[in-house]
C-alpha cells in the first residue's frame, strides 16, 4: 500500500480536458529537422508547490528531489521557443522508489509503477497537457523508458534469515580474506544468487519484496513483476568487459535485471510501452542502457511497438538507445535491420566533442568516425519507422545526465561554441543538455544535474544567443539539417581547421571551424559555389569571392566558426 500523501498526489485535481486519451496527432515531417534538449524535469522549473513532498530546499543538496514538474516546463516554455528547440527529451514519467541509500529517484531510472505517473512531476493529465502545450508550439516530446531492469524492489535473502543483511565473512572465496556480502547487491553469480552461512551454500538464496510504502519501495507493478522468474538473479556487474555480466547482472546500486529474454516479460514491456504512446501522444522514445539488453530483444520490441504507434496514427515514431560505450561497433549494432532507429553517439562524444573539440585532437579524427559509421551502423531506414538510416542520424551530444559537462575542469566558452557550431551544423539529430546554454559546468553525477533556475532562465547570455543563433541559420538552410557531408579541410597533427560542404537539392554550404586555442589558420577549400560569386559568413564574421572551381581561400581567428552561403 502506497503512502497517503503519494495516493493523494497520484490522484489529485487536473484539468478535465486531459482526463482522457488524447487524439493521436503527427508532428514530424523529417527528425533531421530537429533541435532536442534534454531535460530532467526535477531540475527545469518548479511550477507546482503542491508536489513537493520529500523535496530538498538546499540546491546543492542534487542527490534529492529538487522541484521541478511539469507544470515548470508548460510555463518556462517560451524559454525553449527563444532558444530555437524543436524536441525536448523528458526523463523517464513512470513512478519511481522514492529513495534508497538516501538517494532520491529524482531522475526516473528505478521504476516501481510502468503504468503511473511519478507524482513529483503531476499526475497523468498533466503531462497529457504538457504534450499538447508542446505541440501547439511545434516542439515534439520524447519520452526516457527504461527495459534493462527495476528499482532495488527486493533482495536476495542469502542467509534465509528474512531480514536484508550486510554481513563480512572470512574466505567465502576459499581463501582467508575478508569478504563483505550484502543481500541488497551482491556480486554476480552465473548460477543465479546462492544461499550461504557459515556452514556453505544452501541452494538459490530466495527473492524477499520490500514493502516501505513510506518512501514507495514496495512491490512492482503491473504485479506480473512480482514473478522472480521475470527477474536474472545473477548478481551485480563487477566485470563491465564480461559481456555475460553485462547483459544478465543486476545494475550497480542494486537495480535488478529484468529477464528480457523471457516471453512474458517481452510481451508485458511491448503493451506497457504501447500504452504510453495511447494515453501521451507522445513522438518518440529515448531508450536506456540498451546494450545490457539482448539484440533479439530489441528485433521484437522495436518492430511492435512501431506497428502499435502507425496502428493508433502516429507516424515516424522515433527509438534511439543509450549504450553508455565509445565502441562505434558495438553502438551500431543495435541500429540492425529490425532494430532501433539511432542511438546515442557515445564514440562521436568521446573522440569528436571531447577530443578534437575540448582537448584538441586532430579534426581528421572526425572524417575517420564519420568514416566507420558507414561500416557499424545501420544504412537503410527501418521498415515502419522514421525513413532515415541511423548512419544519416547519429543521436549527437556534448555532454548529458551520466558524462561530466563539457565545460567541466577547463571552462572555456570558445571551445564550448566551436563545439556548438558543429553539432548544429554537422550530419545528426542534435541533442542539447539542459544548462549547457548557460554555461553550466558540473562533473559527474549529480554534479551535472544543476537547478536551471538559478540561472534566472537568462536569454541575453553569450552561449544561450549563440546556440539561438545556430539554431535559427540550421532552421533556415535545410542543407545543414539534411545535406550530404563532404569534408574538404582537416588537420592530422593537432588543433586546426575542420571544413566540410553539405549539399541539398543543389544548396550548398560551407561550414569551417578553427578548433585551435591561440593561433589563427587559413581555410582554402574547394566548393560548389560558381566561381566569381560572393560568399557571405552567417555568423557576420567575413566575405570572400569564389576563385577558379569555387575555390575558397580565408583566415579564421582561434576558434572562429564560419557558416558560408552564396
Amino acid at each position: 500500500m502506497r503512502s497517503l500523501a503519494f495516493l493523494l498526489l497520484l490522484t489529485g485535481c487536473a484539468p478535465s480536458a486531459y482526463l482522457e486519451n488524447p487524439q493521436i496527432t503527427n508532428h514530424v515531417d523529417d527528425w533531421r529537422d530537429e533541435v532536442v534538449y534534454q531535460v530532467l524535469v526535477d531540475r527545469f522549473a518548479n511550477g507546482d508547490v503542491n508536489n513537493d513532498f520529500n523535496v530538498s530546499l538546499d540546491p546543492n543538496d542534487l542527490a534529492r528531489y529538487q522541484g521541478g514538474d511539469y507544470e515548470g516546463l508548460i510555463a518556462e516554455a517560451d524559454y525553449l521557443s527563444q532558444l530555437g528547440i524543436t524536441a525536448i527529451w523528458i526523463s523517464p514519467v513512470v513512478a519511481n522508489v522514492e529513495e534508497d541509500a538516501g538517494v532520491a529517484g529524482y531522475h526516473g531510472y528505478w521504476t516501481q509503477d510502468f503504468t503511473s505517473v511519478n507524482p513529483h512531476f503531476g499526475d497523468i493529465a498533466k503531462l497529457r497537457q504538457l504534450v499538447e502545450v508542446m505541440h501547439d508550439r511545434d516542439i515534439k516530446v520524447i519520452v526516457d523508458i527504461v527495459v534493462n531492469h527495476v528499482g532495488q524492489l527486493f533482495y536476495y535473502d542469502i542467509n534465509r534469515n528474512g531480514q536484508a543483511d550486510i554481513t563480512t565473512y572470512y574466505g567465502t572465496d576459499g581463501s582467508d580474506s575478508l569478504d563483505v556480502v550484502t543481500e541488497w547487491d551482491p556480486k554476480f553469480d552465473p548460477r543465479r544468487i546462492q544461499g550461504w552461512t557459515s556452514l556453505g551454500e544452501s541452494g538459490e538464496a530466495p527473492v524477499e519484496w520490500v514493502h516501505m510504502p513510506e518512501i514507495n519501495r514496495v512491490g512492482p507493478n503491473p504485479p506480473e513483476f512480482k514473478n522472480p522468474d521475470w527477474y536474472n538473479r545473477m548478481g551485480r556487474v563487477t566485470d563491465w568487459n564480461d559481456n555475460e555480466q553485462v547483459m544478465y547482472g543486476d545494475f550497480p546500486g542494486g537495480l535488478k535485471d529484468l529477464a528480457t529474454e523471457n516471453p512474458n516479460v517481452r510481451r508485458a514491456l511491448i503493451e506497457i510501452f504501447s500504452d504510453w504512446i495511447t494515453k501521451t501522444n507522445i513522438d518518440g522514445y529515448r531508450i536506456d542502457t540498451v546494450k545490457h539488453v539482448e539484440h533479439s530483444f530489441w528485433e521484437e520490441f522495436s518492430p511492435a511497438i512501431r506497428e502499435h504507434a502507425a496502428a493508433i496514427g502516429k507516424d515516424k515514431f522515433l527509438m534511439f538507445g543509450e549504450s553508455f560505450d565509445g565502441n562505434d561497433q558495438l553502438i551500431g549494432s543495435y541500429t540492425a535491420p529490425g532494430m532501433l532507429d539511432s542511438v546515442a553517439n557515445f564514440s562521436g562524444k568521446y573522440r569528436v566533442f571531447d577530443g578534437v573539440f575540448k582537448n584538441g585532437a586532430p579534426t581528421s579524427e572526425v572524417v575517420a568516425l564519420h568514416e566507420e559509421r558507414q561500416l557499424n551502423w545501420g544504412l537503410e531506414p527501418q521498415e515502419g519507422g522514421i525513413e532515415v538510416s541511423a548512419a544519416e542520424m547519429p543521436v549527437n551530444f556534448l555532454d548529458n545526465h551520466d558524462v561530466p559537462r563539457f565545460q567541466f575542469e577547463q571552462e572555456n566558452d570558445q571551445a564550448l561554441k566551436t563545439a556548438l557550431a558543429f553539432l548544429l551544423t554537422g550530419q545528426g539529430l542534435p541533442v542539447i543538455y539542459y544548462g549547457t546554454e548557460q554555461g553550466f559546468s558540473g562533473g559527474n553525477d549529480p554534479a551535472n544535474r544543476e537547478d536551471l533556475w538559478l540561472s534566472g532562465y537568462r536569454t541575453n547570455g553569450e552561449i544561450f544567443q549563440w546556440t539561438a543563433t545556430l539554431n535559427e541559420i540550421r532552421a533556415e538552410w535545410p542543407a545543414l539539417r539534411r545535406g550530404d557531408m563532404q569534408f574538404v579541410q582537416t588537420t592530422d597533427d593537432g588543433a586546426g581547421i575542420l571544413a566540410f560542404q553539405r549539399t541539398f537539392n543543389q544548396e550548398s554550404v560551407v561550414v569551417a571551424i578553427n578548433t585551435h586555442d591561440t593561433e589563427a589558420r587559413t581555410v582554402d577549400v574547394p566548393s560548389a559555389f560558381v566561381s566569381g560569386v560572393l560568399v557571405e559568413d552567417l555568423l557576420g564574421g567575413l566575405a570572400v569571392t569564389a576563385g577558379p572551381d569555387g575555390q575558397l581561400v580565408f583566415e579564421l581567428q582561434p576558434r572562429q566558426s564560419a557558416i558560408l552561403v552564396e
